[in-house]
């Protein structure tokens, strides 16, 4: 398929939230060139609480707006879109843009690296009962044993909250799931969750490895643009925040993640 695209237009990257920060952090860390512009849909945060066709109406509206913008790939920066809306935005995008998520990066992490292994994974709702990481993983037939379980309320106290001590209570009661304790590795099937992945890991009584989606992802999507010959190496790496309903909290989060120079600007979806 061929995308009219050149290497210095933008990478679109959208979540309902800051979760998608770690995400979008992870890529300038991996690619300092290239030019970003996020969509945060704060209007309808946590997507992960939504109904396959709340998600996917809201996806498709963000990929048309970043397709406005002129973005060369959009990356679904949620793992809840990713399981409901990719392959919808995928070919709604058509020959437009290139459109990655964040659910195959880490299932090709877990084939290489964690066969014959158990696999603990904690998402939203929409992220477990849509079973996808579960199906990649047995399709691969890599003798790996995944547990899944629902943390729904996690992403909407990380929004709340941040990184803070009135999550610990929340996660002792979800990580002490039975299906969560005898694993090797523990999936972080949110891009909310790694901003509190210390106080996962202080959950644990003992070392675990914690599988951070957002590296895996932004690794992924530098592969892709290599391969593709859309690698920006001379941009100025111009970032752009667009949200669909400002809050003080994502304003926040997002110069703690990447200094004071962003720029937001309210775009509400339905209007």
């Amino acid at each position: 398929m061929k995308h009219d695209q050149t290497p210095t237009k933008p990478i679109g990257i959208f979540d309902s939230g800051i979760g998608g920060l770690t995400v979008a952090h992870a890529l300038v860390n991996h690619l300092p060139k290239e030019n970003i512009i996020y969509f945060g849909d704060t209007a309808h945060l946590p997507y992960g609480d939504k109904s396959t066709a709340a998600i996917q109406a809201y996806s498709i509206k963000i990929a048309h707006m970043l397709l406005q913008q002129q973005c060369k790939l959009i990356l679904i920066a949620c793992n809840s879109a990713s399981a409901a809306a990719y392959e919808l935005v995928k070919e709604y995008v058509g020959s437009k843009a290139h459109v990655m998520n964040v659910i195959d990066p880490v299932v090709h992490l877990l084939k290489d690296k964690y066969k014959h292994k158990r696999i603990g994974l904690i998402g939203t709702r929409q992220t477990v009962n849509s079973h996808i990481y579960k199906k990649k993983i047995d399709d691969a037939n890599h003798g790996i044993t995944l547990s899944s379980h629902a943390t729904n309320l996690l992403a909407s106290a990380i929004e709340e909250f941040g990184n803070h001590e009135v999550l610990d209570g929340l996660l002792n009661v979800y990580l002490s799931h039975p299906d969560l304790q005898q694993i090797d590795a523990l999936v972080l099937a949110c891009t909310h969750y790694p901003i509190i992945k210390d106080r996962i890991l202080k959950c644990y009584k003992k070392p675990l490895e914690i599988i951070d989606s957002s590296d895996a992802v932004a690794a992924a999507v530098k592969t892709h643009l290599e391969k593709h010959a859309l690698l920006n190496t001379n941009g100025s790496s111009n970032k752009h925040f667009y949200l669909s309903d400002y809050t003080e909290s994502f304003a926040a989060n997002a110069k703690l993640f990447f200094g004071s120079e962003i720029t937001f600007e309210s775009y509400p979806l339905w209007d």
